[in-house]
């Protein structure tokens, strides 16, 4: 696994996650099963121990912070469409053909809507 240093928006994602979802967090007390603050919160390393349950029940919730952790282990992407993880296969930029329409649609829309604008402004002037 690569281990390199988390940047302050991982840092904070991972803040925000085990605050909102996780079931053996409490503001007052903190990581109710270890009777101290939660682990997670002084991870600075994507690389290393992790809390079990955030593993399991929360890292699945942030595509972004699973891929952060599981990058090392197999090659991962996240799809520019719907933000999901998907395995990197070759030029592979859609995690499914349904993104890949979703994309396509978009970029048709929005070349259309150029020409559309270019042609108005070629008439005004």
């Amino acid at each position: 696994m690569q281990i390199r240093e988390l940047t302050g928006r991982e840092k904070q994602a991972i803040r925000r996650l085990v605050k909102a979802m996780c079931a053996n967090y409490d503001n007052e007390y903190g990581c109710l099963l270890l009777d101290a603050d939660c682990f997670m919160f002084g991870k600075a390393y994507a690389g290393g121990a992790m809390c079990k349950w955030f593993r399991a029940a929360i890292m699945p919730l942030e595509p972004m912070i699973a891929q952060v952790f599981t990058s090392g282990k197999s090659e991962t992407k996240l799809c520019p469409i719907c933000g999901g993880v998907f395995p990197l296969n070759g030029r592979q930029t859609y995690c499914s053909s349904k993104c890949s329409k979703a994309a396509r649609r978009k970029s048709v829309t929005n070349s259309v809507k150029a020409y559309r604008n270019r042609k108005r402004r070629s008439v005004i002037n």
